[in-house]
């Protein structure tokens, strides 16, 4: 349907079928109000018109894409609810039994009575759990404006049934098929007749009547009851096999004698000469009454699986949180000299992302949402430069510097409000291309809010319980039931959900932690907003007594090993991972010196001196005599060679020490040549030769042109500065209410200007409906200068200079030099007009105001 037929749909009377789509109801048909008719709506925007402020700011906080732009009035709101992509979208964020209620209206009787409505859900036997949700299903649908109309006249919108109502190509939930009407649409007048008188009715005149008695036969449960009973008993099983649907089946040119004794009864109806379908009068007393076979009206409950003390939750949330802290710290200190190079259409190679998991010890794809975690925080990005590569940002140094309870809420802020969905990788797109880690394909827009609603679910449990995952899918089923796209990817996010949050620490066993309820409710209390610093304050609080002090020493062995007893201090850690290589982490890390790491720490620019005297100031007990005996063993020998720039060149004293090098088989490589008693020649870069000697067991040191020793530091990579990801959003945003607030007055200024009535000047050009006020220069004038003696308003058409049109209710101030200042009662605030853009000008019959 165009707009303009739109457009046209929302003035139409109540009396023509299916029009004025698209409203709610005024509130006055409230669900528990049922005994004092009320007058219905004759149309969607008349619907719309009679609801106060607060039920108009209801619907567009539900449905937001009809705030974008805002409509100029209700009318042009009413027909921007009607399109159907604004259908569909509604559809989809409606729970089970909502839907099942917009289901049973869209093939119910246009428009339908409360009571009918009840009967197709609750069945003729009734159902007092329906018959309790209904009015609140009903009311939701109705904020929405799916739903129009009092009780006595329930329309659903247009688009809506048009989406939801049965017909040969898209087949309803219900499983219903066509009414009488429509199944006999195109039968012969003759066969219609054929039909009654085997039925035992009287023949009627014309195929209306014809129809109207036959339907009346199916809805009357007692009359329909005995033609059922003459049936014969295979007549019945072929009407149980079409009952719930679908309601087609095929037939032969001959067909069995039960089957034609139903379609000669009308009991089955042809559309086609191999097809017939079972009318929906008739499947509905099959079904007693019912449209869907198993109403819903409660949502399934989410059931406990495991329940602990909350101190237990918390301590174990708190250990994993840690672990968390650990795996990007360790990521980014593996990237901190630059990491992997980026794929050509983005992301992470394969590679790369497996030799990332072997550093981390753990899964490809728990790397993958280390990596992904790490991304959508800030902290990790590519460079930018020709040969791009990943790197640590700028916001990771101040990020380490941050205490450990707020680095964490950094990290679980990041994620719940994250369309990157780690879960994809290594699975394919459309194109049944790879999902690379770090990809451009990983966003999902649903993403944040199933996991805000998994979330959710866990806090409503009592502290401490871990839920039982399946009733957990079953709730959000139930919750979110309508999607038009090819794979409903929001189990899986549900699923990944709860694996990510136990990974993150947000939960503990299964169970949501204190540190947990906390984040949650502060994203709740700021949804719409952008993540910034502050945020995650109360998380961090409610974990940092879980978390263990960092500590500053560390228990040297004889064994040339170093156990530190917790989490160390930053410059303790910063200093002990260059001396040291890890061996081990878990509760307590291990270190262990090796000739390598000393050697590291001396190319750092320490001294043997300094090494000794950081393991004493950090060790609680003393230092063992191996290790004292390792740094000033690598010290002696550090240094003695020196490798400097001709192609390459080393230089020692120890003419001995170059013998035994040159006659080394493994210097073959190197190729080095004597150029004196001290001195060798070498065709291999610096890097390289320094490289191999000490490949060979040397401790060679660089040195500079000068001859200066040269202190080869690891040099940290950082990103040029780069923000975090921006989450890309399921539609458009949530407004605010003051902008609700002021789209609300807005449209209804619009709408006052558009439908107040007023006067026909003498001399005046009638507008055209819907049209602007036409009135000559000198008419403007003079009508614009009387309102401003009479402080009167006015019906004015204006156009501005971009040459749009619009209708305006003013108040003239002010007449001069031409132009008319006046309080603006569409825009709510005083405006000046040049007297020429106006195009014409009406009196009020009643002042606005």
């Amino acid at each position: 349907m165009g707009t303009g037929e739109r457009d046209q749909e929302a003035h139409v009377s109540e009396g023509t079928t299916g029009a004025g789509e698209a409203g709610g109801t005024t509130g006055a048909a409230a669900a528990g109000d049922r005994g004092t008719p009320t007058p219905s709506p004759r149309t969607l925007a008349e619907a719309l018109r009679s609801r106060p402020d607060a039920s108009l700011a209801a619907l567009l906080r539900a449905r937001p894409d009809l705030l974008t732009p805002v409509p100029n009035d209700l009318t042009q709101l009413a027909t921007r609810a009607g399109t159907r992509a604004s259908v569909v979208r509604a559809l989809e964020r409606l729970d089970r039994f909502a839907l099942q209620t917009a289901q049973a209206l869209a093939v119910a009787p246009d428009p339908a009575p409360y009571p009918v409505l009840l009967a197709l859900l609750a069945g003729d036997e009734g159902d007092t759990a329906v018959e309790s949700a209904l009015p609140g299903a009903l009311a939701g649908l109705r904020e929405q404006a799916l739903v129009w109309g009092s009780d006595e006249r329930l329309r659903l919108v247009r688009t809506a049934r048009e989406l939801l109502a049965p017909s040969p190509t898209h087949p309803s939930p219900t499983g219903l098929g066509p009414t009488v009407a429509e199944a006999t649409a195109g039968m012969s007048p003759g066969r219609v007749q054929e039909i009654l008188r085997a039925a035992g009715l009287p023949a009627t005149h014309d195929p209306v009547s014809a129809v109207a008695a036959l339907t009346s036969l199916f809805t009357d449960r007692a009359r329909m009851s005995a033609l059922l009973d003459t049936a014969p008993p295979e007549a019945l099983a072929v009407l149980d096999r079409l009952v719930w649907g679908p309601p087609y089946g095929e037939v032969s040119a001959d067909p069995a004698p039960p089957v034609r004794w139903l379609r000669d009864h009308g009991l089955l109806l042809p559309t086609s000469a191999r097809t017939v379908v079972l009318p929906r009068e008739v499947a509905l007393h099959l079904r007693a009454g019912r449209a869907h076979r198993t109403p819903e009206p409660v949502a399934p409950a989410v059931a406990p699986a495991k329940e602990y003390r909350p101190q237990v939750v918390d301590s174990a949330a708190a250990g994993q949180a840690l672990t968390a802290l650990t795996m990007v710290e360790d990521l980014l200190a593996e990237w901190n000299e630059g990491g992997p190079a980026v794929l050509r259409a983005g992301g992470l190679s394969v590679r790369d992302l497996k030799r990332a998991a072997a550093a981390l010890d753990t899964t490809e794809q728990a790397a993958a949402f280390w990596l992904e975690l790490a991304y959508a925080a800030g902290l990790l990005a590519s460079d930018g430069e020709a040969d791009e590569r990943y790197a640590p940002t700028p916001a990771y140094d101040g990020w380490l510097d941050l205490p450990p309870a707020e680095r964490w809420s950094r990290l679980a802020a990041a994620w719940l409000t994250a369309t990157r969905t780690p879960g994809l990788v290594g699975g394919q797109d459309a194109r049944a291309r790879t999902l690379a880690a770090l990809g451009p394909d990983l966003d999902r827009s649903p993403a944040p809010e199933v996991r805000h609603r998994v979330l959710a679910l866990l806090a409503r449990l009592p502290e401490g319980t871990a839920p039982d995952p399946k009733t957990l899918l079953a709730r959000l089923r139930w919750e979110h039931p309508a999607r038009t796209g090819p794979e409903d990817l929001r189990p899986k996010l549900a699923q990944w959900t709860l694996t990510e949050a136990e990974l993150l620490g947000v939960t503990g066993r299964g169970a949501l932690s204190a540190h947990g309820r906390e984040l949650l409710a502060t994203e709740g209390s700021r949804a719409g907003t952008t993540t910034t610093p502050l945020l995650g304050l109360a998380a961090a609080a409610a974990l940092a007594p879980h978390l263990p002090e960092p500590v500053d020493h560390v228990l040297l062995q004889a064994d040339l090993t170093a156990v530190a007893p917790g989490p160390l201090r930053r410059p303790l850690a910063a200093t002990l991972n260059v001396l040291a290589d890890i061996e081990s982490k878990g509760g307590a890390t291990v270190y262990r010196f090796t000739p390598a790491s000393v050697r590291r720490a001396l190319d750092a620019g320490q001294a043997a001196s300094d090494l000794h005297a950081f393991l004493a100031a950090h060790s609680t007990t003393p230092v063992p005599q191996p290790l004292s005996y390792l740094i000033d063993d690598v010290a002696r020998r550090h240094g003695h060679l020196r490798v400097g720039a001709a192609s390459a060149y080393v230089r020692c004293d120890d003419d001995a020490l170059l013998d035994e090098i040159v006659a080394d088989k493994r210097s073959a490589g190197l190729r080095l040549r004597r150029l004196a008693p001290t001195v060798l020649a070498a065709q291999a870069d610096p890097a390289a030769l320094l490289e191999g000697l000490r490949a060979m067991g040397y401790a060679p040191a660089a040195e500079s042109a000068e001859g200066d020793v040269v202190i080869t530091r690891a040099d940290t990579r950082r990103t040029p500065p780069r923000t975090a990801p921006a989450p890309v959003p399921e539609g458009p945003p949530l407004p605010d209410e003051t902008l609700l607030g002021a789209a609300v007055r807005a449209i209804r200024a619009g709408d006052e200007a558009a439908t107040v009535v007023r006067k026909e000047a003498p001399h005046t050009a009638p507008a055209e409906p819907g049209g602007l006020p036409r009135t000559t220069a000198a008419e403007t004038l003079a009508t614009v200068q009387a309102a401003v003696m009479t402080g009167s308003a006015l019906w004015i058409g204006y156009v501005n200079a971009d040459g749009a049109a619009s209708q305006r209710v003013i108040a003239p101030v002010r007449v001069e030099g031409g132009f008319v200042t006046a309080y603006d009662h569409t825009a709510d605030e005083v405006r000046t007009y040049p007297l020429h853009r106006i195009t014409g000008v009406a009196e009020l019959a009643d002042d606005p105001a």
